[in-house]
């Protein structure tokens, strides 16, 4: 079987036949089993090993949620089986360091960690970073393999695994659906989006896509660590690393090795966690990058969308949040409009399948998690009171231990959207009308939902001229 695959997994459920795959000799043919109770062969496949890459691919027979199942892959007199194995819906998680973020970090860890094991039917999964020049067709590395939760693995220490807003979403997505949930976790901290994108992606958007291309190892091993590659900014001509990102910064070199591998797996939906390192690197193309970005994972969402035409392909992303109040600074703002294509709310007729999860109002400027100092990276915990003042980057940190309303907020996108509940609210008030009275000095706005004033403060709201082209004050 191909990494992926193991003990203790969940497979794609109906409507959906789940791909699996795997290597044997050229030209052999494998036999693959699904077995339920007492051996009882469920489904019988017979997939041919192609040459030269040695891999054979099946598609199993849509399934009912549910297990536990046995699946066998045999090839001649040798078999492999793989154990304690269920049918429900898989998501990938995917993004930088707030996605990379462990349960262990997070507000009330303790007691999230705890709670782990009342959910044996969440299943988690967890990629190692890695980096590739070229488009890999398996995970080089993994850091957990498919388990059943436990406070030890979800929280294996800082910025590692598992990640808590994959957890969380998982969570409370069992919560709702009462079956099984597969969680994949491939993120990297202090990593831009054109790391993670395709080269066709980034020729999409007018991006060069091979600039700072890694170098190759001993007779073109491609496992050998790679250059981190610099600041492609179209408006230098400098070559260089950007000093404000900690992870790698090439073109497509994580797309290659931790997303292009899992295109065979079949998903029910993908949720992103990225963009403060695009505060620094390309800000204004994150609004082609980002969709493009979508639409480049479409084959892994793929065997989801034809049987289902009827619901939008369930992708879905988590707003950037705040990192210090009254911060005059624009960078996060201009992120946040371009992670809507710039119409300001998903879905949208760019991003039809796109759900968000909001996040500006969950500031945590006492967050002891990564707070950034010039030249340091994304991820790295430092006292500011060891820092020079005058290098500060972020005067608080860009990752908020409230990763628990992210995740609601998520779900609640996800069974609108990805699973066509009807009548649920998985959005905030928006706008609907504006009118202006020179002559009182007020805006009079109306919303879409009812709004209910806890708290008056005259910096409860920002103006900004759409026209102006210096950062918004307060």
């Amino acid at each position: 079987f191909a990494s992926y695959y193991g003990d203790h997994m969940v497979l794609q459920k109906e409507p959906a036949g789940a791909v699996v795959w795997g290597y044997g000799e050229p030209g052999a043919a494998v036999t693959v089993a699904l077995s339920g109770d007492g051996g009882v062969i469920v489904m019988k496949k017979t997939a041919r090993v192609k040459g030269p890459s040695g891999t054979w691919t099946t598609v199993l027979d849509p399934m009912d949620q549910g297990g536990p199942y046995a699946l066998t892959a045999g090839q001649g007199s040798e078999n492999v089986t793989l154990r304690d194995v269920y049918f429900g819906d898989v998501w990938l998680c995917s993004g930088q360091s707030n996605m990379a973020m462990t349960v262990l970090q997070i507000a009330n860890a303790s007691q999230e960690l705890a709670a782990a094991a009342r959910y044996p039917y969440v299943r988690v999964f967890a990629a190692a970073p890695a980096r590739s020049d070229v488009e890999l067709e398996d995970l080089g590395r993994i850091d957990l393999p498919w388990s059943i939760p436990t406070a030890e693995n979800l929280g294996h220490g800082n910025f590692t695994y598992f990640s808590a807003v994959c957890w969380l979403l998982g969570r409370y997505l069992y919560e709702a659906l009462r079956y099984p949930i597969g969680l994949v976790e491939a993120a990297w901290g202090g990593t831009p989006i054109e790391a993670w994108s395709s080269r066709r992606a980034l020729r999409v958007c007018g991006l060069p896509e091979d600039v700072g291309r890694g170098r190759r190892g001993e007779k073109g091993d491609l496992r050998a660590p790679l250059l981190h590659g610099p600041c492609f900014n179209p408006l230098s001509s400098s070559i260089s690393p950007h000093p404000h990102l900690s992870g790698p910064q090439t073109p497509s070199v994580l797309w290659n090795a931790m997303i292009h591998p899992l295109l065979n797996m079949t998903l029910r939906g993908v949720a992103w966690y990225q963009g403060e390192a695009n505060a620094f690197l390309h800000t204004d193309r994150y609004n082609c990058t980002f969709p493009a970005l979508i639409a480049a994972q479409q084959p892994v969402l793929g065997a989801m969308a034809k049987p289902l035409p009827q619901l939008p392909r369930p992708d879905s992303a988590l707003q950037l949040s705040t990192y210090r109040r009254q911060n005059p600074d624009d960078s996060f703002a201009r992120l946040r409009w371009h992670q809507t294509a710039d119409m300001g709310v998903v879905p949208n007729a760019r991003m039809p399948g796109t759900f968000m999860a909001v996040a500006m109002d969950l500031c945590d400027e006492h967050s002891p998690y990564g707070r950034r100092v010039s030249g340091g990276g994304e991820g790295v915990e430092t006292k500011l009171s060891d820092t020079n003042p005058t290098s500060l980057l972020f005067l608080s940190s860009i990752h908020p231990r409230d990763k628990q309303n992210v995740a609601h907020r998520l779900h609640l996108g996800a069974r609108a959207v990805a699973y066509g509940e009807k009548d649920l609210v998985f959005q905030g008030p928006y706008p609907t009308r504006a009118v202006l009275e020179v002559t009182r000095g007020l805006l009079n706005l109306t919303y879409s939902q009812e709004l209910v004033c806890r708290q008056r403060d005259t910096r409860a709201f920002e103006v900004c001229c759409s026209n102006q082209s210096s950062p918004c004050g307060w």
